[in-house]
């Protein structure tokens, strides 16, 4: 299994569809603005979050269940930013939509920019044959507000090529996530 570099990742994303929408080179600026950067790196893909954020509260008090889950655990926000309060989390999905090739394993890192300031992002790996947007949370490991920027990359993905196809992937077994579009919440 080897990693996929820049030139494989705009193959596969300009004639084969696997990520749109797709950006070619790494984007560092946008209307004249810093941006945290996201597109094609050497060896990956930085992913840009949308401006719809579902934000975690305690209001209602309810248990956390990933079998059971209770919508009203979260406060919808669409907005330019996300405010995370302290030792909390939230939710939002990529603006890029994928379609994971059947021979490839796609693994999710945080940025650094975010890591150095007590922002975890977590994904599960895209499996074979997956497709769609992909939700993301953000943990808030400090004790102050952190802020998270929509259309700004947050996380970069590996794209890992196995020498021997699976026998049965994702859409093989006709995976609960999909197809998934914005953010998807817990399903049991």
């Amino acid at each position: 299994m080897s990693i996929k570099s820049d030139h494989w990742i705009r193959r596969m994303s300009e004639n084969e569809d696997m990520i749109s929408p797709f950006e070619r080179g790494q984007v560092r600026e946008n209307d004249g603005q810093r941006v945290i950067s996201y597109g094609t790196s050497s060896y990956g893909y930085d992913v840009r979050c949308s401006n719809k954020f579902k934000i975690f509260t305690n209001v209602h008090s309810t248990t956390v269940d990933p079998k059971n889950f209770d919508e009203n655990s979260f406060i919808d926000v669409e907005a330019d930013h996300c405010i995370i309060p302290p030792n909390s989390f939230a939710l939002a999905s990529t603006v890029e939509y994928f379609k994971i090739p059947r021979s490839v394993l796609t693994v999710c890192l945080g940025k650094s920019t975010y890591a150095r300031c007590g922002i975890i992002v977590n994904v599960t790996p895209l499996e074979p044959e997956w497709e769609g947007h992909v939700t993301l949370e953000f943990s808030n490991t400090t004790t102050l507000p952190a802020k998270i920027y929509a259309n700004e990359g947050v996380a970069q993905m590996l794209f890992y090529e196995t020498d021997e196809v699976c026998d049965v992937s994702y859409k093989d077994r006709n995976g609960k996530y999909q197809g998934q579009r914005g953010v998807t919440l817990p399903k049991a």
